[in-house]
């Protein structure tokens, strides 16, 4: 699975694959692969990335169009 929209929400914010793997304490190598789908993503990245910019773990995924959080 890929995880195109984590990849458009980190360019959308103007941040680095480094800057990001930073915030979830991994490597950049590591994050790289969460974006190619290489690599599952653990549920609490997925948190965090989800709190981080404010949307719904289901935006993230490609679950909903809609970023609303419920």
């Amino acid at each position: 699975m890929c995880f195109q929209r984590i990849r458009d929400m980190r360019e959308d914010a103007d941040l680095t694959q480094e800057q990001v793997a930073a915030l979830l304490g991994i490597r950049q190598n590591v994050y790289s692969r969460y974006e190619r789908g290489f690599q599952t993503i653990p549920l609490e990245h997925l948190i965090r990335l989800a709190d981080h910019y404010q949307v719904s773990i289901d935006y993230l995924l490609g679950r909903t169009q809609n970023k609303e959080i419920r």
